[in-house]
């Protein structure tokens, strides 16, 4: 059984790993594979794993649909969260971000966060879900073209119209977050982090712990790179946005296989794969409420929902943590 957390004030229980739904969009990923995505979730919530996280910007709405076709006749005993403020159809917000091309069609991306575009938003991503209301709503990125106060104004309209439970943030730096929560209350922030990635570790966590934000982090398994499964010579299909990272380049790649070699003796003694040690040394690190994982096809949503339960010792957390802490691994919050 998972240990549920509770997501902020709100007394929503959260399992530890949440299933992150980026990849089954298809959006930078090479493309979706529908049956096998329902399949990941159906298979995740077999497991245990009841909080699911979703976001309209994963595919321009594909996502979405995949997980409301997946949770049909399922919603109440699941934890739904999305997102708002990444457009694709909208000349509104921010400069474009980034172009994006999808069978044939062109996608300009905008970050907008208008208070009227936030409620669209939230219509919209209700009816892709077939569900009546969102547990948890979070802001993807911040707009610079949008006030703060006004953005965030609009988030508490919806809590209190009852269209979503609780209200989070996501990539917020920690000025950001604090300016926004002497306004009305931040459920989550939710930040990239892993075991390459620590810098929420030194102020940002602890800000969170005394105001009681849940802080649910993202890529704990680094875009599958902690997973192992990876080397130099590992290929990527077209449209897969990993070949751009300098995280997947063949330098970097050989460095964090030797930090892998180091822990394998330890996944080999609990009879677990390099995933799950790295979930269960993640979820486990101070401050931390949640991780979101993701998965294409049931076989990795049932590896990830065991990684949830594996129970290292807090002397075998520090090793796989200590493997990782050479400083020409560690990588700033976000590139």
């Amino acid at each position: 059984m998972m240990q549920l957390h509770s997501l902020g004030h709100t007394g929503i229980q959260i399992t530890p790993v949440i299933l992150g739904t980026w990849a089954i969009g298809g959006w930078m990923w090479g493309g979706p594979d529908d049956a096998n995505a329902i399949e990941a979730i159906q298979e995740s919530i077999d497991q245990g794993i009841t909080t699911i996280d979703t976001a309209p910007f994963y595919g321009m709405g594909h996502s979405e649909e995949i997980v409301g076709k997946a949770i049909k006749g399922k919603r109440n005993k699941l934890i739904i969260a999305t997102k708002c403020g990444m457009r694709w159809d909208s000349e509104e917000g921010s400069a474009p971000q980034t172009q994006y091309n999808r069978e044939g069609k062109s996608f300009t991306i905008r970050k907008t966060l208008r208070p009227a575009s936030i409620f669209k938003e939230c219509d919209e991503s209700l009816k892709r879900l077939g569900i009546e209301y969102i547990d948890l709503y979070q802001i993807h990125w911040p707009d610079p073209a949008t006030p703060m106060e006004e953005s965030w104004d609009a988030m508490v309209q919806l809590k209190k119209r009852g269209k979503v439970r609780a209200i989070g943030v996501c990539n917020y730096e920690l000025e950001q977050l604090k300016a926004i929560h002497a306004i009305h209350p931040v459920d989550s922030l939710q930040p990239p982090y892993s075991l390459l990635r620590r810098g929420i570790e030194n102020e940002v966590i602890p800000f969170c712990q005394k105001q009681r934000i849940s802080v649910i982090v993202y890529s704990p398994l680094e875009r599958g790179l902690l997973t192992g499964k990876y080397t130099p010579k590992s290929h990527f299909p077209e449209g897969d946005h990993r070949v751009q990272k300098i995280t997947f380049s063949e330098s970097y790649l050989e460095q964090v296989q030797k930090a892998l070699d180091l822990i394998r003796p330890l996944a080999v003694k609990h009879k677990a794969t390099l995933a799950q040690v790295i979930i269960d040394c993640t979820i486990h690190r101070p401050g931390i409420a949640a991780a979101l994982v993701g998965a294409r096809n049931a076989a990795q949503a049932k590896e990830n929902a065991q990684g949830a339960t594996l129970h290292l010792s807090e002397e075998e957390r520090a090793l796989v943590a200590m493997a990782f802490a050479n400083p020409k691994l560690q990588r700033p919050e976000y590139d």
